[in-house]
């Protein structure tokens, strides 16, 4: 028969499009490559990559604070208040803290605040809008630059960190104060824990989201918290500035001005090795958020060395270290290959000449940022990842789970080269067995990964994954209540259909599917009232399912001169082969 050639999708949520290299220059792959990707664009990837990066972050609220307030704990002592050589402030109505603010008499001030302060630290409802209306707001703002009393200022930060705990609408009445200035001074006080507090506010004021973020960075507070980043740092200012830092780089609608954020890569760079699990997590939450971006941004973050690190930190079995580590190395994977200031015409021929002088040379390479940097996604495979992302498809979270499948996926929409590193580091099995048994949003992934494979994989390549008894689970999802998966598997179907049709073997492979029960699965999607699967599925079966002589079945498929060969002189065990 002679089917027409569909176009064969790649899922690569803003990746690289498979290339054609030098090992599959033959006539066979040659055609293959010349319909995969078809009518693919940059901009329909990084939308899909965009999709899934908002599925995944649901989660992130749990992950890591945006905000946080300081709960008032005087009886047992603020971690925050040593040396500040107060006494308990008395309950007070908003009155007559406004009344004692209003004082000129310092004492009555600082107890005044210290009742404020306590107030606002309550953990249930906090009457946070009752002393904003009261007028509070700009009186502790003025305490800010009281130098000369420290106590104040460390009582008045506090009050207003808290206040910008909340809504947005708190923490503009914190803002529109002329506050943030006044927290950024206070970053280089003499006294630590008044310093810490500014520090806590600022990361408040900055968590609100990107208007608040930007006002932040624009006054300079990056350079001012970097300056407070020093070997006998204490660990719980570290904790805040490294926490701060990482709401700086937060947000990406828009994402903060690269030029501001920059300087801290190196610094974040060196945070990856401390030894406290929360400056380590929120280091990697920073990165995970300056990596999800563009490919400018990841190919700074992997030019400031932070890769191999952050793949040994995917071995933690601390979860809150985990999670924005495996995040991070999987925005990473979504980036370019190559960059470079003029790549068209020239991609493969750099590319194949260069990558075995970056793997000797890998900081040598990031020095040349105008001509070839050091590949994003081989920087990745190269520190050793997929070892590591074969274990974490096997964690007991489900969440991990399907940030490594997605991971995996966005490896799998590689070159050549990089799927035969899939290959060789046995991600395969497990990813298969993601299919077979994983929640369903760790399967849905593990099949971007698996048609992603098969777009981009050569005729030995395929056949790896047909041995491994790919069909069933793979065709299973043809199941799924989701119209998006069910889409994805037809597509990742018809790719193999296609590859086993171009070595005019495609009867055994369509037996295949039928035996599975694949089949049955199509022809009950070309009810489906989704038009995009009812084509699909159609083209399918029109192309591959027709009428035609019968061919033993336990015929297994091997690779012959760079070809498929299901040939019935083939050597077959007792009950055939596991397809």
């Amino acid at each position: 028969m002679s089917p027409q050639v569909c176009k064969a999708a790649v899922y690569s949520r803003g990746r690289k499009m498979p290339l054609i290299t030098q090992d599959e220059n033959n006539a066979v792959s040659s055609r293959l490559q010349s319909f995969k990707n078809k009518g693919k664009n940059v901009d329909e990837m990084r939308r899909r990559r965009n999709e899934v990066n908002i599925e995944l972050r649901k989660a992130r609220k749990d992950d890591q604070l945006l905000k946080r307030r300081n709960i008032c704990v005087d009886e047992m002592g603020s971690p925050l208040q040593e040396n500040n050589g107060q006494t308990i402030a008395p309950i007070m109505s908003i009155q007559q803290i406004m009344e004692g603010m209003d004082s000129s008499d310092e004492t009555k001030q600082l107890t005044a605040t210290q009742a404020a302060r306590k107030t606002l630290s309550r953990e249930r409802n906090p009457p946070i809008d009752a002393m904003i209306e009261s007028g509070i707001v700009p009186k502790c703002v003025d305490f800010l630059t009281h130098y000369q009393n420290p106590s104040l200022q460390f009582e008045a930060s506090w009050a207003l960190t808290n206040i910008a705990s909340g809504t947005t609408e708190q923490t503009n009445a914190v803002v529109q104060q002329g506050a943030v200035p006044k927290f950024i001074n206070l970053l280089a006080s003499p006294y630590m824990h008044v310093a810490e507090q500014a520090v806590w506010a600022l990361g408040n004021i900055a968590g609100d989201g990107p208007v608040a973020r930007d006002l932040v960075l624009g006054l300079g507070a990056l350079p001012a918290l970097i300056e407070l980043i020093k070997p006998d740092t204490n660990e719980s200012l570290m904790r805040n500035i490294v926490w701060t830092l990482s709401n700086l780089c937060r947000n990406k609608n828009p994402p903060p001005p690269f030029d501001c954020i920059k300087p801290c890569l190196p610094v974040l760079n060196k945070l990856l090795y401390s030894q406290d699990k929360d400056v380590l997590a929120d280091a990697c939450w920073a990165l995970s958020y300056v990596t999800d971006g563009s490919n400018d941004k990841i190919q700074a973050v992997v030019d400031n060395g932070v890769v191999p690190r952050l793949v040994e930190l995917l071995s933690m079995e601390e979860v809150g270290v985990l999670t924005p580590a495996l995040r991070a190395v999987g925005n990473i994977v979504t980036g370019n290959d190559l960059q470079a200031s003029n790549t068209s015409g020239v991609y493969e021929q750099i590319r194949a000449k260069m990558l075995p002088i970056c793997r000797q040379f890998n900081v040598a390479c990031g020095r040349f940022n105008r001509t070839v940097v050091v590949f994003q996604t081989d920087s990745i495979i190269h520190a050793g990842a997929l070892s590591k992302l074969s274990y974490l498809l096997k964690h007991s979270r489900s969440n991990i789970m399907k940030e490594a499948a997605w991971t995996v996926s966005n490896i799998t929409a590689g070159n050549v080269d990089q799927i035969q590193h899939v290959v060789n580091s046995g991600l395969l099995q497990p990813l298969i067995d993601v299919l077979s048994s994983g929640d369903f949003k760790s399967q849905k992934e593990a099949a971007w990964a698996v048609t992603n494979y098969t777009s981009g994989s050569s005729p030995h390549q395929l056949v790896v994954l047909l041995q491994l008894d790919i069909l069933k689970p793979f065709c299973n999802l043809l199941d799924s209540k989701d119209g998006k998966t069910v889409q994805v598997v037809l597509d990742g179907v018809s790719n193999i259909l296609q590859t086993a049709d171009k070595m005019n073997e495609v009867e055994r492979v369509a037996i295949m599917i039928e035996e599975c029960g694949g089949l049955d699965k199509l022809e009950a999607l070309q009810n489906h009232e989704n038009e995009a699967i009812y084509q699909k599925a159609l083209n399918i079966i029109d192309n591959f399912f027709s009428e035609s002589e019968p061919v033993d079945p336990n015929t297994a498929p091997s690779e012959v001169n760079g070809q498929l060969d299901f040939s019935s002189t083939n050597s077959v065990p007792d009950g055939g082969f596991s397809f």
